[in-house]
């Protein structure tokens, strides 16, 4: 990676807390899903962060986030015995995904707080940068 500036790090810090919005959204629209089989049911969507430095001096301190993958949850579906429903399999079980949605909200609010911090740092970077600018003027 190449030597890093404000704007860089933090622009990569803001799309990376996109990517973990976007799960929380694919996550909060399959809330409610349903399926036949444990292996179709929907599963939790969550983003794996990575550190990434400055190529200059890995123990400068300069480095930025990166979201290298989205991972599915491992925890199982839900069971639920419902004879009657049309997914119903053999001995009357559905399939509810393991989206909690008071988890999700969490994530989202924690994610939304993290980009508005990047949203001020850049806002605080350029406000520094024209104040040293006007110094000699």
């Amino acid at each position: 990676m190449a030597d890093l500036n404000i704007f860089q790090i933090t622009g990569r810090a803001m799309s990376a807390q996109q990517v973990r919005l976007n799960a929380v959204a694919s996550n909060l629209a399959n809330a409610g899903s349903i399926s036949s089989s444990p292996e179709t049911a929907y599963r939790a969507m969550r983003p794996v962060f990575e550190t990434e430095y400055a190529a200059f001096n890995k123990n400068s301190g300069v480095a930025t986030v990166a979201a290298v993958d989205v991972q599915r949850s491992q925890a199982p579906p839900e069971k639920r015995y419902s004879p009657g429903h049309p997914l119903a399999d053999d001995q009357g079980y559905i399939f509810a995904t393991n989206v909690d949605t008071n988890e999700e909200m969490v994530e989202m609010m924690e994610a939304a707080r993290q980009y508005q911090n990047n949203v001020e740092v850049i806002a605080t970077a350029k406000s520094l940068m024209l104040k040293t600018l006007s110094v000699g003027k």
